[in-house]
């Protein structure tokens, strides 16, 4: 999850921990925070309720003939514990990006969280998100973009501006859907949806109720509108039926923004 404020220098990067308890394996910047988590007899399985609820950008996601998610490029800013990036490299088989700027978070999931080589479908790029955005070599690359980006104090997002969103949005190619981990003080939350909103434009965001935790899961798209509620309904059995996430409680979670984030 960790990335840097843009600043003249760069601070110091919290080292990589890990704990285990319960047969899941957890990852730590240093701190008690969970920055992500593992079962260990089921790698594959996303573990956390918060990142399973991002990738609720499946269902925004056309289906092909056979009713699975239509393929496409999937990037993670923040690696966390490499659950997504398992599960869009592993599970979906698409093409796979993962922009981490720790290095102790990429040794970390390659020794502990079962995070495999760079392959063609995969790689895992050690650079700072903010940096990656803004380079418009990447412009337009992304179907699906998962934003999860605190560091050791998981206080707050560590980048979480306009110009950010902005880079966000352009990374998108048209249709593209972006979900991001808003976690913190109602105040925090209203801020930062408010800056998304202002970028994509409030009829193209929406968010899941939080999570018992306090995690909110936003979703904004590009350049379409919300499918219908029958597609939607029907998009979620297919993503149940083929991949054990629960789709339609995601559904029933999904709503429009609060007025005054949306407006603020």
């Amino acid at each position: 999850m960790a990335t840097r404020k843009r600043a003249a220098a760069a601070p110091t990067l919290a080292p990589a921990t890990i704990s285990e308890y319960g047969g899941v394996r957890f990852l730590h910047l240093g701190t008690v925070w969970v920055q992500g988590a593992m079962r260990i007899a089921k790698p594959q399985k996303i573990e956390l309720e918060y990142v399973q609820r991002m990738m609720a950008w499946l269902l925004l996601r056309e289906l092909d003939a056979h009713g699975a998610v239509a393929h496409g490029h999937a990037v993670q800013l923040g690696l966390g514990a490499a659950a997504i990036t398992r599960f869009c490299h592993k599970a979906l088989r698409w093409r796979t990006t993962a922009v981490e700027i720790n290095p102790s978070v990429i040794g970390v999931c390659r020794m502990w969280f079962k995070l495999p080589e760079d392959d063609a479908r995969l790689a895992v790029v050690q650079a700072d998100a903010g940096d990656y955005v803004a380079d418009a070599r990447h412009a337009g690359s992304a179907d699906a973009l998962c934003v999860d980006l605190y560091d050791h104090e998981a206080a707050a997002p560590v980048l979480d501006d306009e110009v950010f969103y902005r880079g966000c949005h352009a990374l998108l190619a048209e249709g593209g859907v972006m979900s991001v981990n808003l976690f913190g003080r109602d105040v925090s939350f209203g801020r930062s949806a408010a800056r998304i909103a202002a970028v994509f434009g409030a009829a193209c965001v929406a968010m899941l109720e939080p999570t018992k935790e306090g995690n909110t899961i936003v979703l904004a798209w590009k350049g379409a509108a919300l499918p219908p509620r029958d597609v939607l309904v029907a998009r979620a059995a297919a993503i149940e039926q083929l991949h054990a996430l629960p789709a339609r409680k995601w559904l029933e979670l999904l709503q429009n923004l609060p007025e005054r984030s949306a407006t603020a």
